[in-house]
């Protein structure tokens, strides 16, 4: 979820918020040679209209999509940040027919991303303002709660989150992002999938959101709302601890932030836009190898927030949201899709 959505948004709605298969154009330059790419830049590609999930919401003023996941039934669900109480905030949508149907909802929770565990096949979801991981069955039925309350003695704003092969959650902290990316308070933040129990991974962070693993887990991508940037982290001791992590990734985006996060197959890495409609693509080493751009008439659309790839497939889903109301898109991806390609 963007910095500027996390900072208008009230438990009692908001009165503005500025959010969030065409084949690809460059199938032959998405297999060619980085040498080849580097010579003739990154393609551009334009993503197809899918369907429209939802309209600006009269309570909040807007509609913000996330937290696109392929489900067991291999329809795509999604979550409506921005839905008002009672109103669906967890939604499936058919992906052959285009068919919308609410799976969840609840009279307070602000969700920002779902994921579907490989522990126990529940669809596990964030709140961002509840500070809460809860979780339901994939027909929305029998709500948990798996963790609330304090992480080291602060309340969690969990944004978005990736599963470990055991089940074990890794969820972006994303507290303390309303302040400028200098004065940086988010965490990365573990949560025991047998114990439910709480740990902070990393501290001072500016404003994280996207998480994802690579294809083989031995590494794990953290992308930073405020300062436009992408960590890659290599984790140890059964992921409860850090063992080395570094800037990888330098994002020139201008006026628009970075987003959520998936990998591929071949661990490239699609990164969702706040403030402008697209996503980049970067190859496992950091270069730019693609943007997946969404057309919109009137710039009714301007954020382009987060990313699912069917598993076993090149279908490619992105959640896009503006005053024109919360859509999905489609395009091909450079790889087929893995568990890691569910955005969370």
């Amino acid at each position: 979820m963007s910095r500027a959505t996390r900072k208008s948004w009230s438990p009692l709605g908001a009165a503005a918020w500025v959010a969030v298969s065409l084949t690809l154009a460059g199938c032959a330059e998405a297999s060619a040679p980085e040498s080849v790419l580097a010579k003739q830049g990154p393609a551009e590609q334009a993503a197809k209209e899918l369907v429209q999930v939802t309209s600006v919401h009269q309570a909040t003023g807007m509609t913000l999509l996330e937290g696109p996941t392929i489900g067991p039934d291999g329809h795509l669900y999604v979550v409506d940040v921005t839905a008002p109480p009672g109103t669906p905030k967890v939604l499936r949508i058919d992906v052959e027919s285009g068919r919308v149907s609410s799976v969840y909802t609840d009279g307070t929770s602000a969700f920002t991303s779902a994921q579907f565990s490989p522990r126990d096949g529940r669809l596990y979801l964030t709140d961002y303002i509840g500070g809460t991981i809860q979780s339901v069955t994939a027909d929305g039925q029998d709500p948990q709660i798996l963790f609330q309350g304090a992480v080291d003695g602060t309340p969690m704003n969990p944004d978005d989150i990736s599963f470990d092969e055991e089940g074990n959650l890794y969820i972006t902290d994303s507290i303390g992002a309303q302040e400028p990316y200098w004065n940086p308070q988010g965490r990365l933040v573990r949560i025991d999938a047998g114990t439910a129990e709480a740990s902070v991974l990393a501290g001072s962070l500016p404003a994280p959101n996207g998480i994802a693993y690579t294809p083989g887990f031995d590494g794990l991508w953290v992308s930073h709302n405020t300062a436009n940037r992408i960590d890659y982290l290599r984790l140890g001791e059964g992921g409860t601890k850090v063992l080395t992590a570094h800037p990888a990734i330098h994002v020139d985006a201008g006026g628009s932030q970075i987003d959520s996060a998936a990998v591929d197959a071949d661990g490239n890495l699609y990164v969702g836009l706040h403030n402008r409609a697209a996503i980049l693509v970067y190859s496992a080493h950091g270069e730019l190898l693609s943007t997946i751009t969404i057309p919109s008439e009137d710039g009714g659309l301007s954020s382009a927030t987060n990313i699912a790839i069917t598993p076993g497939t090149r279908s490619a889903y992105v959640t896009v949201s503006g005053k024109a109301g919360g859509w999905v898109y489609t395009f091909e991806s450079l790889a087929e899709g893995i568990r890691q390609s569910n955005g969370g």
